[in-house]
């Protein structure tokens, strides 16, 4: 299933290269370009895309109008570009408000350099977002509340033949699932000594699985937990902001929030955050207190444990450098899984690949309690699919009924 393409940015320049890339690409097809907001707005009617990239400054229309007017009369996965600075970061977030699907950086001198590394990234995020199709032009999927798709979702099912990506995902060695190790001040450098997980190889797609019923939330019993840990990727700012507004002040645990993303949006996305709920919400630091009501955001190329010695704090560590992702959910899953054991609630939401998975297997083998993102309510089904696939998910819920589930226990309390 060819994705088809529609390429808008200003600058000659990144049109001609993100076509390049794209176009050499068999599994994409580009089917045209845009200059400015406006145009990119019409021939997003005129073509109806699979996928659209969309720069964020520009003529006549900026991005974040146009995403909005898309989303409004064409809704369609948008993928934002934008630089990597604190600027960047917060129309980004716009952007993704707005109802843009995911983002990439806009490193011009990586772009310049014909970075392979940005070939990479560039087709995992268009693949998967044309392969996970939340709006199919004049379908029962456009711009629906995910209930309403109750009875249609078997032509949502996953297509194993579908060209969806994976970066490799990270996998917790055997040593790990004994201990999580804390570097020590007198001895070597964290980095060099931290390492809960490690890369491995290149797995494929999993198999298709029966499509696996939605909780019902009237059904579901909270668990006996001391901590929330939260772990997403593609799509999560979204679903992070819908949980976490829906929870009142409060809210008797601790909070972790996981979050594949730069250092300098984890800061930016922890202050937005924080603004909007009434939880406290910061990005996490070496040595913060995990205190209820409060939610540590992990920042951007770090890593965030729970320190196995003091386990009311938390560790902010480089970690092992063949980890692909920083943060990574594998790592505060385990880090979770040794420290509290079967008094973890830990939740899995939209995103890509696999990152969470092998944690979340070392939390099951503790008797923790997991929760899984539903198929319809996703961005990207490849997170949570991986964990319900795995058998590892005690609930699979749809994201509108997550806040409201945390929010019962404040009253419960």
């Amino acid at each position: 299933m060819t994705v088809r393409v529609l390429v808008v940015d200003d600058s000659g320049f990144f049109r001609h290269r993100i076509e390049e890339i794209l176009r050499d690409d068999r599994r994409v097809e580009v089917v045209g370009s845009a200059v400015n907001g406006r145009e990119a707005v019409e021939k997003a009617r005129e073509l109806k895309p699979d996928v659209i990239t969309m720069d964020v400054e520009m003529p006549q229309l900026n991005g974040i109008d146009a995403v909005r007017i898309i989303m409004r009369e064409c809704p369609t996965n948008v993928l934002m570009l934008s630089s990597l600075t604190h600027e960047g970061a917060r129309i980004t977030l716009e952007a993704l408000d707005a109802g843009a699907a995911d983002y990439l950086p806009k490193d011009i001198r990586a772009w310049m350099d014909k970075s392979q590394s940005i070939r990479t990234q560039l087709l995992e995020r268009i693949l998967a977002l044309g392969s996970n199709r939340r709006f199919r032009s004049g379908s029962v999927f456009e711009h629906r509340h995910p209930r309403s798709r109750a009875n249609t979702s078997s032509s949502m099912v996953f297509r194993p033949d579908s060209p969806t990506p994976e970066r490799p995902a990270a996998r917790v060695p055997r040593s790990a699932q004994t201990s999580v190790r804390t570097p020590s001040t007198a001895t070597a450098s964290p980095a060099a000594r931290e390492v809960p997980v490690r890369a491995a190889a290149p797995r494929p797609a999993p198999p298709p699985v029966a499509t696996v019923p939605t909780s019902s939330p009237a059904k579901v019993k909270f668990p006996d937990c001391r901590i929330v840990v939260i772990g997403t990727s593609t799509g999560g700012p979204a679903a992070l902001q819908k949980i976490l507004t829906a929870i009142p002040a409060g809210f008797p645990y601790p909070v972790l929030l996981v979050q594949h993303m730069p250092k300098t949006f984890t800061q930016v996305f922890a202050e937005r955050l924080n603004q909007q709920c009434a939880l406290e919400v910061k990005e996490a630091a070496d040595g913060d207190r995990l205190r209820p009501g409060v939610a540590l955001l992990a920042p951007g190329g770090l890593q965030m444990m729970i320190d196995p010695r003091q386990t009311d704090r938390i560790r902010i560590l480089e970690g092992d450098t063949k980890l692909t992702y920083k943060p990574s959910v594998d790592v505060t899953y385990a880090s979770a899984a040794k420290a509290y054991g079967a008094k973890v609630l830990a939740l899995i939401l939209t995103g890509m690949g696999a990152d969470g998975c092998d944690g979340a297997k070392l939390l099951k083998r503790e008797g923790a309690r997991i929760w899984a993102q539903s198929r319809d309510s996703c961005t990207i089904y490849g997170m949570p699919q991986a964990v319900v696939n795995a058998g590892l998910a005690d609930e699979i819920l749809d994201l509108e009924d997550i806040g409201p589930l945390l929010a019962k226990q404040c009253r419960q309390s």
